[in-house]
């Protein structure tokens, strides 16, 4: 059984910063590419950031490139999001996700290359 559990999220004030981690297991982990994605209460979910299994290249939305950093550990079927800057408009539920499909720049952040899914950990800014 695949499970994608997310930790990390909480209450953080703007300008301040959250480590998110996205623990895996049920897949062979290093083949994997993870998306982060949130969603805001009526919006849709976004893409947020990914990095891919075996090269690790990472990609940003523009909204959050330059103050959000995705890094893996492959030995702890780990993948982190690291968010800095922290702005009120962050302030969602992210979401991991996993594919086996080799992913670009151009089809990392679509919802529909994932096979699997965290269920979610709040993240909250205060201003």
């Amino acid at each position: 059984e695949v499970q994608l559990v997310e930790s990390g999220g909480g209450l953080v004030q703007a300008g301040g910063s959250l480590t998110l981690s996205c623990a895996a297991s049920g897949i062979t982990f290093d083949d994997y590419a993870i998306g982060w994605f949130r969603q805001a209460p009526g919006k849709e979910r976004e893409f947020v950031g990914g990095i891919r299994g075996t090269l690790g290249n990472t990609f940003y939305s523009n909204s959050v490139k330059g103050r959000f950093t995705v890094s893996r550990d492959n030995a702890k079927n780990t993948v982190y999001l690291q968010m800095n800057s922290l702005k009120p408009e962050d302030t969602a539920v992210y979401y991991c996700a996993a594919t086996s499909r080799t992913l670009i720049a151009s089809t990392i952040g679509q919802r529909g290359e994932y096979d699997y899914w965290g269920q979610g950990t709040q993240v909250t800014v205060s201003s």
